[in-house]
């Protein structure tokens, strides 16, 4: 995926309200303050630093992929730190007695001493590394450009896999042999609309944790997209649908220099857009106020032709309000995609492989009834467990996953 959004997503997750709400980074507030400050300057050099690379320059190439690695990392980092003040959430609103027991179970950290320590060498490590990446930076004489604002986000991977007899994939190698057909369908309706002159929308719909936002990144950085669209913007709209504020935010997300600040959010989105084929992404989608995407969309048919809008919903009404005649429903993945997601996020280098787990690993799949987002927590869970009696306690319970949503009921709380 992009680099860019990567370190937003990073930037977002470091500065979310839950941290301080739930007081998770006790003891480690000094090195908090110093990251939020370090991740715009990294934002400010991305774009230069992707120009330099496309023009062969070995060492900036060097760097984002660096930054990428530390960029994944970190992401995962900030789960953990969001899980925790979840859990925390979940046991001042009396939902462990409403969930039960053995669903909270499945946020293993209860001893805040515990935690704290672990989460604060993790912290540490990511700001080493962000320090030397800043460090490379002014040597390597990247210049700062823009400050991005509202991007995509993305459920990190882990980068620590157990060492077993199966093939271990990258986590984005799955996404994108999973997708490939999905990814091939909607790409082909984009660029099947090139001749078009009305602004095309195509809504991908489905429930949560199956992927929607992952396979917009996919198309998003398809090269045959890259190539038919010379202006590229993403924004994450989440549940607040203000026609303005998601304008400025459309925006902000352009690389081109925007000087009219003074000027009304839709007057500049319309200059933005005007005469330019352009491909937008609203990520995360709930307005079902007609009149809200009527005053947007109003400004955004001033693109050239072919320009294109491609939204993330679970709402199948929102998809009717933007452009029914387009929806894309996304289905579940099919069992083997799911297994491995599992078994690269349950198995690691730093524990014995058990040949035992490897047969249990399909009864987990069954669980997750075709949803990544179980899978990957399910894994994640299963991480922590290393014996065969715990994971066979974890493959019993009956409220792992609910069939109709294939959600796990403790991520339901967030």
């Amino acid at each position: 995926m992009a680099i860019l959004p990567l370190v937003a997503m990073l930037r977002d997750k470091a500065s979310s309200y839950l941290l301080g709400q739930y007081n998770v980074m006790e003891g480690m507030e000094k090195q908090h303050r110093i990251l939020k400050r370090r991740l715009p300057i990294i934002l400010d050099v991305i774009t230069d630093a992707e120009e330099q690379a496309a023009s062969h320059r070995e060492g900036a190439k060097a760097w984002l992929q660096e930054l990428k690695t530390v960029a994944y990392e970190a992401n995962e980092v900030f789960d953990e730190f969001k899980y925790e003040a979840l859990r925390r959430e979940a046991k001042k609103n009396g939902q462990y007695k409403k969930h039960g027991l053995d669903v909270i179970k499945l946020f293993p950290t209860h001893n805040h001493v515990v935690f704290r320590h672990r989460m604060g060498s993790k912290l540490c490590k990511i700001l080493e590394d962000i320090n030397v990446l800043i460090a490379e930076m002014h040597d390597f004489g990247l210049r700062q450009t823009f400050l991005v604002s509202n991007q995509l986000r993305q459920t990190p991977e882990s980068k620590e896999w157990r060492h077993t007899d199966y093939v271990i994939i990258d986590p984005q190698e799955i996404a994108s042999r999973s997708r490939h057909e999905d990814k091939k369908n909607i790409v082909g309706k984009l660029l099947g609309e090139a001749s078009n002159a009305d602004l095309t929308v195509v809504p991908i719909v489905g429930m949560g944790g199956l992927g929607k936002t992952t396979l917009a990144q996919l198309i998003y950085n398809e090269p045959e997209i890259q190539k038919h669209f010379p202006l590229q913007l993403w924004v994450c709209v989440s549940d607040t649908f203000d026609v303005n504020s998601v304008a400025k935010s459309i925006v902000e997300a352009s690389p081109k220099k925007d000087h009219d600040t003074d000027k009304p959010p839709l007057d500049r989105l319309q200059k933005l857009v005007s005469e330019q084929r352009y491909l937008l992404v609203l990520d995360d989608v709930w307005n079902r106020e007609v009149h809200k995407w009527e005053r947007l969309k109003a400004c955004l048919q001033h693109g050239g032709m072919g320009s294109a809008v491609l939204t993330t919903t679970r709402d199948k009404q929102v998809a009717e309000i933007t452009g029914a005649d387009r929806t894309y429903n996304l289905n579940v993945l099919k069992d083997n995609f799911i297994k491995k997601i599992i078994l690269t996020r349950a198995f690691s280098l730093q524990n014995e492989k058990h040949p035992e787990l490897h047969e249990m690993v399909g009864e987990i799949v069954n669980r997750c009834h075709g949803n990544p987002l179980a899978a990957t927590a399910l894994g994640s869970l299963l991480h922590t467990e290393t014996s065969v009696k715990e994971w066979k306690d974890v493959s019993s319970r009956s409220s792992i996953c609910i069939e109709e949503t294939g959600i796990l009921p403790i991520l339901m709380l967030s």
